[in-house]
């Protein structure tokens, strides 16, 4: 498998932090018995919409970082071996996430794809799908998902972060300082974190210095 996003490396002076994503060159490999491609790496229209919410609310509206649960979608392809195999990998991996596979290769594919550390499953699903199927054999079926990840005990909330943004939360954005905020970029899974006088709009410059996207908003913000 190939493994695509990441966990989220702070920089020098610890105000801004970022996960990772498909945009960035960062990939790596992951032995699994046969190689196996697994790629890590939106937000839910109502996250990636709603207004941002203050530490303490963001605190109780996200989960544990640790920890993840898969749901292996029923497809006929795939072997009971097939099915505890994506579960064990993608328990490994931080949420949110997908793994994408394509029908006509099966799981050990190379072109087997897991898109993790997004801020929702439904980004996680565009870029597994988008890198299976530039990975797979062109006269070949296109790829399917054929996992979901989501924190443990998962339902829909009004904020959702990726497990590393979530330990950003904790550890970067803290609980008092003054002036803080936190943005996220949907489509990729980075995220910044920037405390002081113009925190928000230094967070937005940040995010998108770091992700290359245009699709920054702030999640969290305390003034």
């Amino acid at each position: 498998m190939q493994l695509s996003n990441g966990p989220a490396k702070p920089n020098a002076n610890r105000k801004t932090c970022a996960a990772a994503g498909p945009g960035s060159a960062l990939t790596r490999g992951v032995g699994l018995g046969l190689a196996l491609g697994l790629a890590l790496g939106l937000g839910a229209a109502l996250a990636a919409s709603a207004a941002p919410v203050d530490g303490k609310g963001a605190r109780k509206l996200v989960f544990k970082p640790d920890g993840a649960e898969v749901a292996v979608v029923d497809l006929s392809f795939l072997s009971e071996t097939d099915r505890e195999t994506l579960v064990v990998v993608g328990a490994q991996q931080p949420y949110y996430g997908a793994i994408a596979v394509a029908p006509t290769e099966g799981l050990r594919s190379k072109a087997t794809l897991a898109a993790a550390n997004y801020h929702d499953v439904d980004a996680a699903r565009v870029a597994a799908l988008k890198g299976c199927d530039a990975a797979r054999k062109p006269e070949g079926a296109p790829c399917v998902i054929a996992a979901e990840i989501r924190p443990k005990g998962w339902v829909p909330r009004a904020l959702q972060l990726s497990a590393d943004a979530t330990d950003g939360l904790r550890s970067e954005y803290g609980r008092r300082g003054g002036p803080r905020a936190m943005a996220i970029s949907p489509s990729t899974g980075r995220w910044a974190v920037i405390k002081g006088q113009g925190a928000a709009s230094r967070a937005l410059e940040a995010c998108a210095d770091q992700s290359g996207a245009a699709d920054c908003r702030i999640a969290v913000e305390d003034r």
